[in-house]
């Protein structure tokens, strides 16, 4: 069988792979993932468990096999797909967006999904970094996309998700696909980082990739159960959202939500309607949900997961107090696929990140790549069945150190074993000698009644080196002063630690994923 080389020539050297732990996970030679995650449930009787609820829209286990199958057959028969070629996806959180992923993934190709809000520049880069010929597109976000495809004439075919033509095509499809014989470690998933710190990377993941993180986190930390029902907002292009609302449910045969739009109404709407019982989202949107909650609205949940950004103190004891549930912080990387470092419910310490899932190490390392001891603030190491294998980047280098991934984060370990973030390592602001995490002065920050919002940086100063700046976002205009804010800090923390620059915005930079754009605000 022809087959697209392009993946395995652009990996990394084995040399410069991490560790990989994948001791007791015990994945076959051959395995396609999509075979796990979806044909199993049919083959074993399970085809009609609720599946995908979107809306109106409510697909079971064999309603999805069968459009991923059609979908598959017409990308496969009609358009030329062949294992191993990349194929962008470009669609909001809607269920042929999951379709479209496992239908390529099925084929034996690689999908490379992309944020709904990218423009047509940012499409282009990673249409040529992929080397992409085909693309499945939601039809109304086609017009970047069009755009892109000027740009990068490499990108032939663009079929338009909702479009008649593909509906037509898979219509006269067959709704019976084979999954093509793949091994567990060929490549099934590109997904490019939000490029927060510089041009964005693509991350390269295996089949056997997409059960680990469901097979340690999400069945040992998150303690998920097939009769759960998923739901989140991180977009799918998001590892951390097609973790959430995609792989765990189908890993164990539960059901999922998804949501088309991700703002805290719609999410509160949907759980009013559908019951969730397990939530992802990031901290400010928990944050954004509290003044609107009624009585019973989270009454459904069992699990609520924070990911995405650095989960604030106040922030987790402010949904407690409103829902009484724990929230449960956790930190991924789109190098690692998903979150590595959580703790269990039931071991939950409010302001820590958490303990290492099952299956991942990980340590604290100083500037020269010594191990520190529990104790200690320093860069974080981690490793595990998943690990950092950049399409043909030169940065692989800074971040697979000794056999670990070192994540650009600054933690804190304690005599017990829990990692309490700092901030990132490149966030750390020293001020006449003294370091200042970020995180901190805006965890004080936003304990004032006024704050919506904070970010904090390091801005150069002449005589201190740098000086703390704080940008802030008010919950009303005129709330709050600068030197009303400034004085709260200096109450509330060190006084060395106090914003001496005080900005006030209308909103924060942040990424699709709502990640902040740090960079932004240094740059002013």
């Amino acid at each position: 069988m022809e087959m697209d080389r392009f993946a395995q020539d652009n990996l990394p050297p084995p040399a410069l792979w991490p560790t990989l732990l994948l001791g007791g996970l015990g994945y076959p030679e051959h395995l396609n993932c999509v075979a796990e995650l979806l044909d199993r449930w049919v083959e074993q009787g399970a085809g009609a468990r609720p599946c995908i609820r979107a809306g109106a829209l409510r697909w079971s286990y064999a309603d999805l096999q069968d459009v991923v199958n059609r979908v598959a057959s017409v990308l496969v028969e009609r358009h030329g797909l062949v294992p191993g070629a990349r194929v962008l996806l470009r669609a909001p959180n809607t269920p042929m967006m999951v379709a479209a992923y496992l239908a390529v993934i099925k084929a034996g190709a690689i999908a490379v999904a992309t944020m709904p809000l990218l423009r047509a520049r940012e499409l282009s880069y990673i249409i040529d970094k992929s080397e992409i010929a085909l693309a499945l597109c939601d039809h109304r976000l086609l017009a970047d996309l069009l755009a892109a495809q000027a740009m990068s004439p490499g990108l032939i075919t663009v079929l338009a998700m909702g479009g008649d033509a593909l509906a037509t095509e898979m219509a006269a499809a067959s709704g019976v696909f084979e999954a093509h014989p793949s091994r567990a470690d060929d490549v099934c998933l590109i997904a490019f980082t939000s490029g927060t710190t510089g041009q964005p990377k693509g991350t390269m993941h295996f089949h056997r990739d997409m059960l680990a993180i469901c097979d340690c986190y999400a069945a040992r930390v998150l303690c998920a159960e097939p009769e759960d029902v998923f739901i989140g907002t991180a977009p799918l292009a998001f590892t951390f959202g097609l973790g959430a609302v995609v792989l765990f449910p189908l890993r164990i045969g539960a059901s999922t939500v998804l949501l088309d739009q991700a703002s805290p109404e719609a999410l509160l709407a949907a759980m009013r309607d559908a019951r969730p019982t397990i939530c992802f989202t990031a901290p400010t949107a928990y944050r954004a949900l509290i003044p609107l909650l009624a009585p019973g609205d989270t009454s459904s949940l069992r699990r609520c997961v924070s990911a995405g950004e650095a989960l604030p103190s106040v922030t987790w004891h402010a949904w407690f107090d409103a829902t009484g549930l724990r929230l449960m912080d956790g930190i991924g990387a789109t190098e690692m696929l998903h979150i590595f470092i959580a703790a269990p419910h039931d071991l939950v310490r409010p302001g820590a990140t958490g303990l290492p899932v099952p299956g991942y190490e990980a340590k604290l390392i100083d500037e020269a790549g010594a191990d520190l001891p529990r104790g200690a603030t320093g860069r974080l190491a981690v490793r595990g069945p998943t690990g950092c294998r950049y399409l043909a980047d030169d940065r692989q280098r800074a971040y697979v150190i000794d056999g670990w991934n070192v994540t650009g984060d600054t933690f804190y370990l304690d005599a017990d074993g829990y990692f309490w973030f700092q901030a990132r390592s490149d966030d750390m602001i020293v001020s006449s000698g003294y370091n200042i995490a970020g995180p901190e002065v805006e965890a004080a920050l936003l304990r004032h009644p006024a704050v919506a919002e904070c970010a904090v940086v390091g801005a150069p100063d002449a005589d201190r080196g740098m000086v703390v700046a704080a940008f802030v976002v008010l919950r009303s205009p005129n709330a709050a002063t600068a030197r009303m804010l400034q004085d709260f800090v200096k109450a509330e923390i060190a006084p060395y630690k106090y914003p001496r620059v005080v900005t006030f915005l209308d909103r924060l930079p942040r990424t699709e994923t709502g990640k902040l754009q740090r960079f932004r605000l240094r740059e002013g």
